[in-house]
């Protein structure tokens, strides 16, 4: 299995070992720094790692799973599921090796990093505690953990209304799942393309503040 590079915060290794932690999951082509520069503008107290993509990418970058169907604006009809599942067991075994089984996980996943954040939900629903979905996808196709979903996990969804990425059908399939299986705040931002601005980080820390920390100690 591929052992993911990463990065990981200062504070990682000596964290107290039941709080929460982030892991930043990038977008296709980019690499664990891209997401890593986030780390200021999120609550200071909580450890974090960014993880590379187990794919190279042609211009250097990395990717989570390959585009099988790639088009102008990425109008996917399909995913590379056995791709994406490799990539998944490759962050469980990052997450067994350096992450305390104690610990809960806030995947914090940017476009295809966003897609892989709803993996690790569909996955191993035990181990997230909420999720940071950025401008994300979803596969279609079933999992075997999505009836252990009761919609108690909660997800904020945010995406920019002038996205040229993400198709107007990939948005509609995300918000019918995600409401069906999660507790999901959901946020669009006009004029807003394919990226994070101040005002969405903005409202993800409101969302940590009320729905994951407010009850936590730190």
């Amino acid at each position: 299995m591929t052992h993911l590079k990463s990065i990981v915060s200062s504070s990682w290794a000596d964290a107290d070992p039941t709080g929460p932690r982030f892991l930043m999951l990038h977008g296709y082509g980019a690499s664990e720094h891209d997401l890593a520069g986030l780390s200021t503008l999120l609550p200071r107290d909580i450890p974090w790692a960014s993880l590379r993509a187990p794919l190279e990418t042609e211009w250097g970058g990395a990717a989570w799973f390959p585009l099988t169907d790639r088009t102008a604006s990425f109008d996917f009809k399909e995913f590379d599921v056995a791709a994406a599942t490799a990539a998944a067991e490759a962050i469980w075994a990052w997450v067994d090796d350096y992450a305390p089984a104690s610990a809960p996980l806030i995947p914090i996943g940017f476009s295809q990093g966003g897609f892989m954040s709803v993996e690790l939900l569909r996955s191993r629903p035990d181990r997230i505690s909420a999720i940071v979905f950025l401008s994300g996808l979803l596969d279609r196709g079933p999992r075997a953990q999505d009836e252990a979903l009761h919609g108690t996990t909660p997800v904020f969804w945010g995406r920019g209304e002038a996205d040229p990425v993400i198709p107007h059908s990939m948005v509609e399939h995300a918000a019918e799942w995600l409401g069906a299986h999660t507790s999901l705040t959901s946020k669009s931002y006009p004029g807003l393309a394919h990226g994070i601005h101040e005002r969405e980080l903005a409202d993800v820390n409101a969302f940590l503040a009320s729905e994951v920390l407010a009850g936590d100690a730190s």
